[in-house]
């Protein structure tokens, strides 16, 4: 089955999601996530970008020296290790994994887009999901900008797909006036990114280096290439297939 068959989803895990807030990858958020996928690839087939790799590697050792530049090496670290938790556990879920590493800079130029955009759909025609992260031995731009949001619009862009979903660890963006109540609102659909920014309250987490802006951003980029945007609660278990169904209550930002 080639992409006229299926709804392509390009699903960006933050690093919230990935350790379910606390101080190292979460296993079972993982296979949570596998089990959701390979309930759903009748229908659709999966891209994921993927944060956690300096979070992965937190686990493993404590580095001294320049922050950015510890933060890089921790990235080295925790990369291969973060890719072999997805490989066994998405295995286990009967899926298959591949790795890319991009920067930024490889959107700039024409060839490298066009490799990407190649190399991505044999990948997914051969029944692979690409799980893509910056590659931030050499770039630094995931650790200033946020989280992958950007990388993840990038690529939804870049492949056209028909969804882009954030995972993230707020029931998409509430609304500003019901954020000091106990009755929290979600603003479910929107088309009017400026008005989302006026709603913001930034909230930057322990592990993720993003807020809702670096989303918003984000949702900017999709937006302009004609792509639905989601942000839902990736810490609930079902978070997927509740989203799908419209179980849950999240953001959609759609297009124009």
């Amino acid at each position: 089955m080639g992409k006229s068959d299926k709804k392509r989803i390009l699903l960006k895990i933050g690093s919230n999601v990935l350790t379910k807030e606390s101080n190292a990858i979460s296993q079972s958020k993982i296979k949570n996530i596998a089990l959701q996928i390979a309930n759903l690839t009748d229908q659709y087939e999966f891209v994921i970008v993927s944060s956690g790799a300096i979070a992965a590697a937190k686990e493993l050792v404590t580095l001294e020296g320049k922050e950015l530049n510890v933060k890089q090496a921790l990235a080295s670290i925790g990369q291969p290790y973060l890719m072999r938790i997805f490989q066994d556990l998405f295995k286990e879920a009967g899926l298959l994994t591949s790795q890319c590493l991009l920067s930024y800079s490889d959107f700039e130029k024409e060839q490298s887009k066009e490799n990407i955009e190649n190399t991505i759909n044999v990948l997914i025609e051969n029944n692979y999901i690409p799980i893509i992260n910056e590659n931030d031995t050499v770039a630094t731009d995931e650790i200033k900008f946020g989280d992958n949001d950007k990388l993840g619009a990038l690529t939804a862009a870049l492949l056209k797909v028909d969804l882009f979903i954030m995972a993230s660890n707020t029931n998409g963006i509430y609304t500003k006036e019901s954020m000091n109540t106990d009755n929290i609102q979600t603003i479910k659909s929107v088309s009017n990114i400026q008005s989302l920014t006026k709603e913001i309250e930034e909230s930057k987490s322990s592990h993720g280096t993003g807020g809702l802006g670096t989303k918003i951003q984000a949702a900017i980029i999709t937006q302009k290439a004609g792509i639905e945007t989601w942000i839902v609660n990736g810490l609930n278990d079902n978070f997927l297939a509740d989203a799908i169904q419209e179980k849950t209550n999240f953001t959609k930002i759609k297009v124009i």
